[in-house]
């Protein structure tokens, strides 16, 4: 058996283990800490690329929920401005079918046409006053858009619904071959046969706002579904996205315990093998 001191090889060989082991505990404490596998891009590239690309998605597809959620909230409020003009429509049939009989005197008509001017001027304040966010609803832009993403390309989805303009001109469109604003604003009842025809027109407003609020429904009904779809999509990406990234906690801690021991077992070798150099002076006694 030869003794050398020109390189301590086997100091070098226990300090090269220490120094792997001391990386190796750093990732694995790393890991721990965060709860995640992938820390870094040196953990796993490919992996840390795919995660990133999903938590993307899972963030846009979130935005657009609430995006969806406020189109409905818009919706519901349209709605409930168009029942209130339904109800005040209803109002007006009463008096109008009042104004239309004969039993009733000018006078009296003069009262009815009173109450009916005062419902045609709510009518279009309501038009003109809903608002959601600070916005007109029954504006001259005429329609919601809703805009939904999962941040690619093929991910997106408009939804739009169509409001437009509403007030005592304009009420919803006739039914018919050639379908036409529906208004009362030139309408009163101020004799027998102008409350007649009155009474048509109401009617025909009436059949107008329900179809606007059957647009209306059938856009937040869309929109509703389109928000279960996403609420599923980002539960599948999120799910995706663990388990790329997360660590898996059993795992991490048995690797800790062995770095543990690998780490303590290093110090231990590359103190013995400096002490190897040592007894190379013995030969000097």
């Amino acid at each position: 058996m030869s003794f050398q001191i020109l390189n301590n090889i086997s100091g070098l060989q226990a300090q090269n283990s220490l120094s792997m082991t001391q990386a190796s505990l750093s990732q694995t404490l790393a890991a721990l800490s965060s709860g995640q596998r992938i820390n870094s891009g040196a953990d796993d590239a490919a992996g840390l690329a795919i995660a990133n690309g999903l938590q993307a998605n899972v963030t846009a597809l979130t935005q657009s929920v609430q995006n969806a959620t406020d189109g409905v909230g818009m919706l519901q409020v349209a709605d409930g401005a168009l029942s209130q003009i339904t109800t005040l429509l209803n109002r007006a049939v009463t008096l109008a079918t009042e104004s239309s009989t004969g039993t009733v005197s000018d006078a009296q008509r003069g009262a009815l046409q009173t109450e009916f001017a005062s419902i045609q001027s709510e009518i279009t304040n309501i038009g003109q006053n809903t608002t959601y966010n600070g916005q007109a609803i029954f504006s001259a832009s005429g329609a919601l858009t809703v805009y939904m993403s999962d941040s690619s390309g093929n991910g997106t989805t408009t939804v739009t619904v169509n409001l437009g303009t509403v007030n005592d001109a304009n009420l919803g469109l006739s039914s018919g071959t050639t379908p036409t604003a529906v208004s009362i604003a030139s309408n009163d009842l101020s004799s027998a046969s102008d409350a007649q025809a009155a009474l048509t027109n109401i009617n025909s407003a009436i059949a107008g706002i329900a179809a606007l609020r059957g647009s209306i429904g059938a856009g937040s009904n869309q929109l509703t579904a389109a928000t279960n779809v996403m609420n599923s999509q980002i539960t599948n990406l999120s799910s995706a996205e663990n388990s790329i990234m997360a660590a898996d906690m059993g795992t991490e801690t048995a690797r800790l315990s062995q770095e543990s021991i690998l780490q303590q077992t290093g110090i231990a070798a590359l103190q013995q093998s400096n002490q190897l150099q040592q007894s190379v002076l013995k030969l000097l006694q």
